[in-house]
């Protein structure tokens, strides 16, 4: 909570203490001039110092750290609990002998007059607000046991309000003020929680837009790889193919080579498309390229991670290439959270007929026959995803692990022999 949250309040109880203090020690004086009592004007000479001194020093600021005078009651202690940490050595050193002076002027006015024993209510709160709690806690006793010790010399007998008056009172002000503390202390709390909920609130909003922004560019880069540039490249091929079986010199000769050039051009377009619309890893080389900087992110003091490429790569589509992007991501996210391993290997295998993914750690491993994580309640759903993405695209993920023996993740997607031929011709 912001300090400047409590000026309206800490300025009124500011404004009451003084009045309680003023009013008290006027009271004191008007009492000894009325009742004639022996030592009178010392009594009021000394009132009239202690005001002096209590009004210089809460003009001055000395009361609070860095000019922000006298914090009364409960209120000022639950300020002064953080600013204190704050406070200079010279204004603390300034604050305690202010305080002290005010105790020995008040002492003083004990020995002259028992009405002075009600000045020490006041005391209780600026005892507590100036020193820390292992100070003005006893501070507080033994203004107490002075007011009482005042009273049973003055009087001459020995009462049960005697001890009542004083110590109720400074047991009200140390509940009083420890209480403040809390509350201020637990307002502190929520309010850095509120601050963090709403900071974490942003980045979740921001991770959501960012994941939907990607899935969409992702879909889109699909379909137009499927679709449009798979078409246009078959028809590219079926146009070439035309072309060399007509002869030279006849007539539709140049309409099917402008056609051809046309489904050139257009073959072009879409793949911009594709790459613009591919995601940030894919963007800049090949998904080995890819791979091999995932590994390097993840490499770290405790892990590390090694990439192979194993056969003869060979252009991918870029469906294959994201299912495998966000696979080996997936994969490792799983090793750096849950199996504390040492070693990990990503291998990216490509055959005659399909290309896998190998993902092997020397992990804690788990047992893959038991629930699935996110039926244990880990809150993660990599496997089904991982084994969802594969199937998609009429794969398969197989998962090899035990106790203590680490975890292999295997990822394999078909490559039709006829496919693969076009996507090197085009």
């Amino acid at each position: 909570m912001d300090s400047r949250s409590h000026t309206p309040v800490t300025a009124a109880l500011r404004l009451c203490l003084h009045a309680l203090l003023t009013g008290l020690l006027a009271l004191v004086a008007v009492r000894a001039v009325g009742e004639g009592a022996p030592h009178a004007g010392a009594v009021v000479a000394l009132t009239l110092v202690t005001a002096g001194v209590y009004g210089a020093g809460a003009l001055a600021g000395r009361p609070g750290p860095a000019g922000a005078g006298v914090r009364a009651g409960a209120g000022a202690r639950a300020t002064s609990v953080r600013q204190r940490a704050s406070m200079r050595p010279g204004t603390r050193a300034a604050a305690a002998l202010w305080l002290a002076a005010l105790c020995a002027l008040w002492l003083g006015l004990l020995v002259l007059s028992p009405d002075a024993l009600w000045v020490a209510f006041p005391l209780y709160f600026l005892q507590l607000h100036l020193l820390p709690t292992r100070w003005g806690v006893p501070a507080v006793v033994v203004t107490a046991a002075a007011a009482i010790t005042s009273f049973v010399v003055h009087r001459q007998e020995i009462a049960p309000g005697a001890f009542i008056g004083p110590l109720l009172g400074a047991a009200v002000a140390i509940a009083t003020v420890l209480g403040y503390d809390a509350l201020f202390r637990e307002s502190e709390r929520r309010r850095e929680l509120i601050v963090e909920l709403v900071a974490t609130r942003a980045e979740l909003a921001e991770a959501e837009r960012t994941a939907g922004t990607l899935a969409e560019r992702e879909r889109l880069a699909r379909e137009i790889h499927d679709t449009l540039a798979q078409g246009l490249s078959s028809i590219q091929l079926l146009l070439r193919a035309a072309e060399r079986t007509l002869p030279g010199d006849a007539p539709a000769t140049a309409h099917v080579r402008a056609a051809r050039e046309a489904a050139q051009a257009n073959l072009a377009e879409a793949r911009s498309f594709v790459r613009a619309l591919t995601p940030p890893d894919l963007e800049h080389g090949s998904l080995a390229a890819a791979l091999e900087r995932l590994c390097a992110r993840t490499t770290g003091p405790d892990l590390t991670v090694r990439f192979a490429v194993s056969g003869t790569p060979v252009e991918l589509p870029t469906p294959y290439e994201v299912a495998l992007l966000r696979t080996a991501q997936s994969a490792l996210a799983n090793t750096v959270r849950h199996a504390r391993a040492g070693r990990a290997e990503i291998t990216l295998s490509f055959m005659d007929t399909s290309v896998a993914l190998d993902v092997v750690d020397d992990g804690r491993g788990f047992d893959p026959s038991g629930a699935p994580v996110a039926e244990r309640g880990d809150g993660g759903f990599g496997l089904p995803a991982m084994r969802s993405r594969a199937a998609t695209l009429g794969g398969t993920l197989s998962v090899e692990s035990a106790p203590g023996q680490g975890t292999a993740l295997a990822v394999t997607l078909p490559l039709a022999g006829p496919r693969r031929s076009q996507e090197r011709a085009a």
